[in-house]
């Protein structure tokens, strides 16, 4: 076989190291830490955030556990004073983040992640910028949500727009 013979095969870019670590630039603020489960005889057991990790500035002040039925989407999501710390804890989600900040250095930026408790990792949403999810399972997938401020109920810093927004450059499929 000959070069010729594969004509119109796009060649991988270098994503992974030789320790199997994800390289990529991400939207200016996000963070992310893989977390590695610890299996003992009758259990596994994973940290989802401690305060040496440096990815919490402050304190966790709330937290909840969100169970998405199968297939399904919840975009788009933007909280403007609130960081969100997502781990997924059961089935297969898409992650995806837009940074629509004027002053930012990737502004425009759209990142994609897929996360799921085979390979945990704790995700640092900032501020502004705007989220979606998506279940890749067909059964329920979960995750687990921290937050630097607790929901306000009397005025939530919960802003939203369709999935299928024109304002943000990605189409969940």
């Amino acid at each position: 076989m000959t070069d010729s013979d594969m004509a119109g095969g796009v060649k991988d870019a270098a994503h992974i190291d030789r320790d199997w670590v994800i390289g990529r630039r991400l939207i200016d603020g996000v963070v992310v830490r893989e977390i590695r489960s610890v299996i003992t005889a009758n259990s596994v057991t994973t940290e989802i955030c401690r305060s040496d990790w440096g990815i919490v500035d402050g304190s966790i002040e709330q937290s909840i556990h969100v169970a998405m039925r199968g297939n399904a989407v919840s975009a788009w999501h933007q909280h403007r004073g609130r960081w969100d710390y997502i781990l997924v804890v059961g089935g297969h989600l898409r992650l995806v983040l837009y940074d629509p900040r004027q002053t930012s250095p990737t502004r425009g930026q759209v990142d994609v992640f897929h996360l799921s408790p085979n390979r945990p990792q704790l995700l640092a949403v900032p501020p502004w910028i705007w989220h979606g999810v998506q279940n890749l399972s067909g059964d329920v997938s979960s995750f687990v949500n921290l937050f630097n401020k607790p929901y306000d109920y009397a005025n939530p810093d919960e802003w939203r727009l369709p999935p299928d927004s024109d304002q943000i450059p990605y189409v969940f499929r």
